[in-house]
């Protein structure tokens, strides 16, 4: 694997609360353009893996690399900053605010970085526009199925043009026709804009679209 075009790179992580061991000395990497998956039994340590690389949790021990940049052991601040102009998430509970637009929700992380209002409005705009929502755009979340909530929660996280998206179980909520979609949307994303994901999923037909699985079971990578 070309040194070059490692996106992300963890070593060694290792992460326990109280007397479990949830993480047993994880070792990964990502390519740039690479949507990977993280399949395994429920307590396996996928989430708290994807929490951990994506600095939402601090590991107890081990290094992570972004781009070459050491990212563990960075700031509150210096992560916050990281999270939002770096990296995007989705969830399996969409985190939309209720009382914002479709648009508003989809501008947040702009409104975070403190970028130029209408350049804001106008990456949105587009966004929704990508994601078939354009006609949604003044929508607020309780008027949205659940697969246009989803595709609104995905648009939020791009808006920042970051390198590696994580997404946590993202089709868990959804009916197997939007699971479906959300998947296609994924690879049509990673083709046409070089997207990168990491995904933990039970899913087994979201994995199998995924350039490669990877498999946890006990806190490791097997």
């Amino acid at each position: 694997m070309d040194q070059a075009s490692k996106l992300l790179v963890a070593k060694d992580i290792w992460k326990q609360y109280g007397p479990v061991s949830v993480l047993k000395g994880v070792s990964m990497e990502i390519v740039k353009g690479e949507v990977v998956s993280i399949v395994g039994p429920s307590g396996a340590g996928k989430s708290t893996l994807l929490y951990i690389l994506s600095s939402l949790e601090q590991a107890d021990k081990g290094e992570i690399f972004y781009n070459g940049q050491k990212v563990s052991g960075l700031s509150e601040k210096q992560l916050a900053t990281y999270r939002n102009n770096t990296i995007g998430f989705v969830f399996q509970f969409h985190h939309l605010l209720p009382e914002f637009t479709a648009i508003e929700n989809v501008s947040i992380p702009g409104w975070i970085a403190k970028q130029p209002k209408k350049q804001i409005e106008q990456r949105a705009l587009e966004l929704l526009d990508f994601m078939g929502l354009a006609d949604k755009k003044h929508k607020k979340p309780n008027t949205l199925s659940g697969g246009e909530q989803q595709r609104v929660a995905v648009a939020r996280a791009l808006l920042n043009n970051p390198a590696l998206i994580f997404a946590d179980e993202p089709t868990g909520n959804l009916d197997s026709e939007n699971a479906a979609a959300l998947h296609a949307l994924f690879i049509r994303l990673k083709k046409e804009f070089d997207q990168s994901f990491l995904i933990v999923t039970h899913n087994e037909a979201l994995a199998k679209m995924s350039d490669r699985v990877l498999n946890m079971k006990d806190g490791q990578i097997i």
